[in-house]
């Protein structure tokens, strides 16, 4: 699946970022990785803060790690599937992530909340770049 998805890729990636099939194939490759961990972490998260209950449990806050996680798994999948769309999807996880991350950093004193806002984060950054890098 690799070398297809750099084939189908390096067309694309010369002609949007000026990048080689390649670099494109293992920064996209990271990304994906980055999503399925941050889906993975947030619905774990999800159950943890309902059996946890009080502020964990609050609507909005839920809310957010469900967007979140739907978001990374549909940024993974457009990605896996080379979808032309893949970068929208990515400009949509960023901005769940980014909102996730904080409703979990307003419970920093609590270590899976720690662990959700950091996996948050990192899957926002490298979300964005893959962005960014396809606008």
């Amino acid at each position: 699946m690799d070398a297809n998805m750099g084939s189908q890729s390096s067309s694309k990636s010369g002609q949007m970022s000026g990048m080689n099939s390649q670099q494109m194939s293992a920064e996209m490759q990271a990304c994906i990785q980055e999503c399925l961990n941050c889906f993975t972490v947030c619905q774990s998260t999800i159950q943890y803060c309902l059996q946890k209950g009080g502020k964990h449990a609050e609507a909005s806050h839920i809310q957010a790690l469900m967007d979140c996680a739907q978001a990374c798994l549909n940024s993974a999948t457009f990605m896996l599937n080379n979808s032309p769309l893949h970068s929208q999807a990515c400009g949509l996880c960023a901005e769940a992530c980014r909102r996730c991350a904080e409703s979990c950093e307003a419970m920093s004193d609590d270590a899976q909340m720690q662990l959700c806002a950091e996996t948050c984060r990192r899957c926002e950054q490298s979300c964005r770049h893959m962005a960014q890098m396809m606008a």
